[in-house]
């Protein structure tokens, strides 16, 4: 958005404040200042008389009624009780903390600022195709704040170093508000109505209240609008990850720009110089195994026999079609795959798999599992639900379940590396990578008694791609499961080089897949969205396509480490040639 530029032939009309209701002209004056003891002090009196005077009259009007006597009689003590309760309710009904008082006396105007000349015709500072734009974008936290009595402004070099940014006095108001802690700092949102706004305010306050500069990092670039309530809470910014492009990879027929934020050197090119090697040799190929999301909620019994009894009607094939109706009802696209259960005493592990479509499908699963729970209460009265989720699912925790079991998209991917390709690309010999992969990714990680972690580096490239295409970083714990195998093949003059990866968590819709950015890179990628054909195409695709930058990065990686050239790539890439200490602050 341009901000609307300052003619140099025309000078700017000054603007001076509207007048508004105040105590002795001070802004900064609140009710409570007349009240003669402290805020916390009169709330307490306040309490006590109500309660006091409401057992008074109650005892009173027991003992006339115990004694016959009209309850409309009433003496001198009674009067005065009446009248503090009606006091006492009046203050506590109107106001539990005088902040609500003070709301209604200073109701700021709609717009402050109005102009010297032509007081009929409000000025704009920020405008955009005739629209309004909200005050506080682009804020520069770390320039020093002006006297309260006049508008603060900002300017910020922001792209094109046009943007300006304006705080209203009402502004800085609310963030004396939220720095002296009368206004949380999450209801911005909903007290503002303009969640920009709201962050550039909550940035100023988190800025007075550590005293720490936020100079660094971004306000402006980011659609606020669009994480409320769906990607993050309190935004006060946004953080830049650089994002690179690894390949083609030539996969099942089709070449895929890899996108990969990372701030680790050499990580995008070591991957580019495996989706090379690959692509020299014809490709690779992946296959989907499976597809189903799991969740596991546990409950608990008064006895095992009775946990036991339900295992059997869960596992029972004539209740499953029941079961698949009851949890269906909860999406189009969630369908009931299976249950699998697992007892330890009287406590019952029930693990659902279903498809999720091109979501990744956390919350589809939770909701058809409360519908089959709720469905199981009627039959099963004496069940006690102690959790929608008893990581038995398992969810961002290395699991021997997942690594089995497998949980979201379960793929294998292999490609067949030339032996030339080997030898002038990835510079050393079939035999060498053989060699290092058994040694290394098998045995090395059988000694350290790893769970699903047979590879050299499959976390890294899974945690590059999720991060660049809006999936959940947290789930890269079990997404980055995998065994990576190599063995010689055509007399030894080709590599035969796979990762099977049983546990990879994707969706191309919902979460942060939506945000501008990730968007952009799932679209390279050919997968935004939903897939209007078949569902789950996309989120299907995308599996295929970690898996596959997967396979690239740990052939390019354990060429490097049989050439003995790790160290000398992360001189080159991993190391930064600036001299720190002349760099500017």
């Amino acid at each position: 958005m341009e901000a609307t530029r300052l003619s140099s032939t025309k000078p700017v009309q000054a603007l001076k404040p509207r007048k508004t209701v105040s105590f002795d002209e001070d802004p900064l004056t609140k009710v409570s200042d007349a009240l003669p003891l402290p805020l916390y002090l009169t709330n307490a009196v306040f309490f006590t008389l109500f309660f006091s005077v409401v057992y008074f009259l109650l005892s009173s009007w027991r003992e006339k009624i115990r004694t016959s006597t009209p309850l409309h009689v009433v003496n001198s003590s009674e009067i005065v009780a009446i009248l503090a309760f009606f006091a006492s309710f009046i203050y506590l009904m109107a106001f539990f903390g005088i902040d609500f008082v003070q709301s209604l006396v200073f109701r700021p105007l709609p717009d402050v600022w109005i102009s010297e000349d032509e007081e009929e015709n409000e000025v704009l500072l920020c405008k955009e195709d005739a629209r309004k734009v909200p005050c506080g974008q682009a804020l520069d936290c770390s320039l020093p704040p002006l006297p309260a009595q006049a508008p603060i402004v900002s300017a910020q070099k922001v792209f094109d170093e046009k943007a300006v940014t304006v705080l209203t006095e009402e502004d800085e108001e609310i963030i004396k508000s939220v720095v002296a802690g009368t206004i949380p700092s999450y209801s911005l949102e909903s007290k503002l109505g303009d969640c920009k706004r709201a962050a550039a305010i909550r940035r100023e306050a988190l800025q007075r209240l550590t005293g720490k500069s936020l100079a660094g990092l971004p306000l402006e670039g980011l659609d606020y609008e669009s994480i409320l309530g769906q990607c993050c809470e309190m935004p006060i910014g946004y953080v830049q990850i650089p994002v690179g492009i690894a390949g083609p990879l030539l996969l099942n027929g089709r070449e895929f720009s890899v996108p990969m934020a990372t701030t680790e050197g050499c990580l995008v090119a070591s991957t580019n110089r495996g989706c090379k090697a690959i692509h020299l040799s014809g490709g690779a190929t992946s296959v989907l195994l499976k597809d189903g999301m799991t969740r596991a909620p546990v409950v608990r019994f008064g006895t095992a026999k009775r946990a036991a009894d339900l295992k059997l009607y869960l596992e029972d094939p004539i209740n499953f079609e029941t079961l698949s109706v009851v949890f269906n009802r909860s999406s189009r696209f969630g369908r009931l795959q299976g249950i699998k259960c697992a007892i330890a005493g009287k406590n019952l592990y029930m693990r659902f798999t279903c498809s999720t479509g091109d979501a990744m499908g956390m919350n589809m699963v939770s909701k058809g599992v409360q519908n089959v729970l709720d469905f199981l209460q009627t039959d099963f009265p004496d069940m006690d639900v102690l959790g929608i989720s008893g990581n038995f699912c398992s969810d961002k925790k290395p699991a021997a379940v997942n690594w089995i079991e497998g949980r979201g998209k379960s793929v294998v991917c292999e490609a067949i590396i030339k032996g030339d390709v080997v030898r002038k690309v990835l510079k050393t010999s079939v035999e060498s990578l053989v060699e290092l992969n058994m040694l290394k990714n098998l045995t090395g990680s059988a000694m350290a008694g790893v769970l699903g972690g047979f590879n050299a580096h499959a976390s890294n490239i899974v945690s590059a791609v999720y991060i660049a295409t809006g999936q959940d970083p947290a789930q890269n714990v079990e997404s980055s499961h995998c065994i990576t195998m190599m063995e010689a093949v055509n007399d030894g003059k080709g590599l035969h080089v796979s990762v099977t990866m049983p546990s990879i968590e994707v969706g191309t819709v919902g979460g942060g897949t939506q945000l501008a950015s990730q968007s952009a890179c799932l679209n390279l990628l050919g997968v935004k969205g939903a897939s209007k054909e078949v569902p789950g195409a996309n989120s299907r695709t995308l599996a295929t396509i970690v898996a596959g930058a997967v396979l690239a990065g740990e052939l390019s990686l354990m060429s490097a480490l049989a050439a003995g050239q790790l160290v000398k790539s992360h001189m080159k890439y991993n190391r930064s040639n600036k001299d720190v200490s002349k760099a500017s602050s």
